[in-house]
């Protein structure tokens, strides 16, 4: 099917819808806070469920340690910071409190990314990805769209174990159908081709769609793949692509360190290699900018993706 968008809305929107659909549908779902209510779109969960919402304030180590204790007594915790404040300046309660004895917390993460704009560096975290996928049994998500971000969002609550659900500020294209299932660690076939395959996440997702239709114009044929599950990384459907094209293009908005590129060129170095180029920032920090003027400048655009498919196909 041809992907197309009516509209726009931010991730994090999502997040909050998924969430408020959670105050009524399970009980055992409470959502802690480090101050950040409205940006990461919860008034909607504490209207409906005011006696399992808990306002922190600015002390996110505490906030971990809080939902790692919930969940003992069975409550599912979801903890809702920017995704700076979620993993590096509580990286350590985090491996030691829930993942290393896998507590049932879901660490959700707004604001990630150069997409954060005009916050500058010191927000946009890119090393997230690699930071949370090296944590032993910790699964990583990492949304495409506001539907996609409401139904992982749904997801992570009926699975057992911690979780990092990662997600963003901007308005972006919602183009994955409502009714689209979210399945944890499957990828989605979003458009078959035969000459490269392109493997995205989050906001390059439709950036790589736009990359795949305006090359599809000058007799490109590109199969595009919606990776949102970074760990468990779907194998299979990768492996099936790169048997049929022989050559692969990652895009994300990460550190090409320790990010999706990596996970793929690794396992493909294992059971499949394949030539692969990779769209994601080249190792430095962002700057303060809107986000369109950031994904051009550091590459991580359509235009980015187009390039790095040429330039595969003339290796």
């Amino acid at each position: 099917m041809k992907y197309t968008y009516t509209e726009k809305k931010d991730t994090r929107s999502g997040f909050g819808a998924g969430l408020a659909e959670l105050a009524d549908k399970n009980p055992n779902v409470v959502a802690l806070c480090a101050d950040l209510i409205g940006s990461l779109k919860m008034e909607k969960f504490i209207e409906k469920a005011p006696e399992r919402f808990f306002q922190i304030g600015i002390a996110e180590a505490n906030m971990m340690g809080i939902a790692a204790g919930l969940s003992i007594t069975g409550k599912i915790p979801f903890t809702g910071t920017f995704a700076n404040f979620s993993t590096s300046r509580v990286y350590d309660q985090i491996r030691q409190s829930i993942a290393y004895s896998g507590k049932n917390v879901k660490i959700c993460a707004s604001h990630a990314g150069l997409t954060l704009g005009e916050d500058g560096a010191t927000h946009q975290v890119l090393e997230d990805i690699g930071m949370m996928k090296m944590l032993p049994g910790m699964t990583v998500i990492n949304t495409c769209d506001y539907n996609q971000t409401k139904a992982a969002t749904l997801a992570i609550a009926d699975f057992e174990g911690p979780v990092y659900l990662r997600f963003g500020r901007p308005v972006v294209p919602v183009f994955i159908p409502e009714d689209m299932p979210f399945e944890i660690g499957k990828g989605i076939l979003l458009q078959e081709g035969t000459d490269v395959t392109i493997v995205a996440t989050g906001h390059l997702v439709w950036e790589s769609l736009v990359a795949a239709g305006e090359l599809e114009k000058e007799g490109i044929s590109c199969e595009v793949i919606n990776i949102h599950t970074i760990k468990p990384l779907d194998e299979e459907i990768i492996l099936k692509s790169v048997e049929k094209t022989g050559k692969i293009v990652t895009a994300e908005e990460h550190n090409y360190l320790g990010g999706l590129g990596e996970s793929v060129a690794g396992m493909l170095a294992r059971k499949r290699p394949t030539r692969q180029e990779f769209v994601a920032v080249n190792d430095t920090f962002g700057e303060s900018a809107t986000p369109a003027e950031l994904m051009k400048k550091y590459k991580i655009d359509s235009t980015a993706v187009k390039e790095a498919v040429k330039r595969i196909l003339e290796k």
